[in-house]
């Protein structure tokens, strides 16, 4: 299905991916790859202290990123990944500040999508660096070929869905801090706090 030498190739070239998920289409890059954090931010002309968030096929490969997840945000991963649910919480020294704006907080997320998973699986360390594809203020991708249309000429790859589409709602991102959570935005997923 995928070619994921062609994906890993890019990727340790300091390239940028654009790719399916459960919700709207992607774009990420390698986390330590500073290079192409900062290429991310050109392509979607994208306010610096907005920031990135990390995704993975598996959360266990997200835990090093951040410190201890209070209880009520466990409850919620558990519940709600894989899916449309993205978990701010502090960030652990692995975290580079080019991803976070300079918070001292990220954003985590596991998709539920084939296709993601792939691309995941073949990369290493299983963890991108991402946000949706699309220029900034303007409607995410929801179709192979909206996410072609955004990033023509400016992702160094968009990989097809192969079937496994997108919903076309974004995720629900919310904050866990000690056991307080706050919802930063009312995605796919209803949360009632």
């Amino acid at each position: 299905m995928i070619n994921t030498d062609e994906v890993k190739k890019v990727l340790e070239n300091d390239g940028v991916i654009a790719y399916v998920t459960d919700t709207v289409w992607g774009l990420g890059c390698l986390v330590n790859s500073e290079k192409a954090v900062k290429k991310i931010y050109e392509i979607k002309k994208r306010e610096a202290q907005k920031p990135l968030i990390l995704m993975s096929n598996e959360v266990y490969n997200l835990l090093e990123y951040v410190k201890p997840i209070p209880k009520i945000g466990c409850q919620l991963i558990k519940k709600y990944f894989p899916g449309a649910l993205t978990v701010v919480t502090e960030k652990s020294d692995k975290t580079p500040d080019y991803i976070t704006s300079g918070m001292q907080t990220v954003g985590i997320r596991v998709p539920d999508n084939e296709v993601f998973r792939e691309i995941c699986a073949a990369v290493t360390g299983h963890v991108l660096a991402t946000t949706s594809a699309n220029l900034s203020h303007q409607p995410s991708a929801k179709t192979y070929e909206q996410a072609l249309e955004n990033m023509k000429d400016l992702a160094d790859l968009v990989i097809p869905d192969y079937g496994c589409t997108c919903k076309g709602l974004e995720s629900t991102v919310v904050g866990v801090v000690g056991n307080e959570l706050r919802i930063f935005r009312q995605g796919a997923i209803t949360l009632d706090i």
